[in-house]
Order: structure tokens, then sequence, then C-alpha cells
């Protein structure tokens, strides 16, 4: 009593299926097949542009920039909300700068493939710590993302040059 309508065949509540009660493996429906056909159609597709290798140091700065960019906008509300600015600055004025380092972060995701996007991170990093002189909790933000944006660019660019190096002894052992 008490245990409900139970199906007849325990098997089909297995957790290695596909999460469904009663699935049934269908032959030659598999994930590798899938994927593989997905690969083929991209192959086959003559519109197609190859797609640009992106390194290390530019992925992982993207990484720290969008994670940073929604975190400086809220520190833009926070300027707005402890109404810190100057006298005869409007308190909204914080909402603005918090939006406009943010997306100033988010362009500056698009060109970091080039030196030249290093180094706006870098003076976007060093603006954000200046924040610090309107509200003092901005400053352990400032140092948090500092840190993960100095980590990202430096061994970013440590592991560019590894992956380069692999590549030339890749070629060279290839050509000979």
């Amino acid at each position: 009593m008490g245990r409900g309508i139970r199906s007849p065949c325990r098997r089909d509540r297995r957790l290695d299926r596909a999460g469904r009660a009663g699935y049934r493996a269908v032959e030659g429906r598999g994930l590798e097949e899938r994927v593989e056909r997905v690969s083929d159609q991209e192959a086959q597709r003559p519109d197609a542009a190859p797609r640009r290798r992106r390194g290390a140091a530019e992925s992982l700065g993207q990484i720290v920039l969008v994670f940073e960019t929604l975190i400086v906008f809220l520190a833009g509300l926070v300027v707005f909300g402890l109404k810190v600015l100057p006298e005869g600055v409007a308190d909204w004025w914080g909402i603005v700068a918090g939006a406009i380092m943010a997306v100033l972060m988010l362009a500056t995701c698009g060109v970091l493939r080039y030196r030249w996007g290093i180094v706006v991170g870098w003076a976007l990093q060093v603006a954000l710590a200046l924040a610090a002189f309107l509200v003092p909790a901005i400053l352990l933000v400032a140092l948090v993302f500092g840190a993960m944006w100095g980590y990202a660019t430096i061994k970013g660019a440590s592991l560019d040059r590894r992956n380069a190096q692999l590549m030339r002894e890749a070629e060279s052992a290839n050509g000979e």
C-alpha cells in the first residue's frame, strides 16, 4: 500500500538513460555521429570563412572584462545611491559614468587581439581604481579585477608564446 503505480520494467528508470522514462537508444544516433554530421555540414559550406585563432591572452582578457562590466555598472549605481559626487554634479552622473565604463569595457573586448587593446584594458583598470576616491570600497573591486586582468594578460601572453613555439616545432618536424 502507498507505493503508487510502478513500471513493471525498472530498467527504464536507470540514470544512464537520456533522462526520460522509457527512453530507448536509437542505433546510429549517438552524440559522436551528430557532432560529426554538424562538423561535416560546416566543412561543406563554401561561404564559411575559416575562424580566426584567438590567443589565450585575448580569451582570458575577454572573460575578465565581461564579468567586470557588470560590476562596474553596479558600482555606478552605488555612486548614485550613496550621493558621493561633488556638489554641483547631479547624482545621476554616477549611473552615466558606470554605464560608459561598462560600454568601454565591452568595446575593449573586441580589440584585445591588438596590442593596443591590452593597453586600453590596463587604462580602464586604472580608471576604475581612481573611482575609489568617491567610494573607497571600489578599491577592493579594482584590486581584485586588476589582479585578474594582470594574470589574464601576463599568463595569456606566456601561453601564446609557448603555443607559437610548439606550432613552430611541429611544422619543422613535419617539413623534414
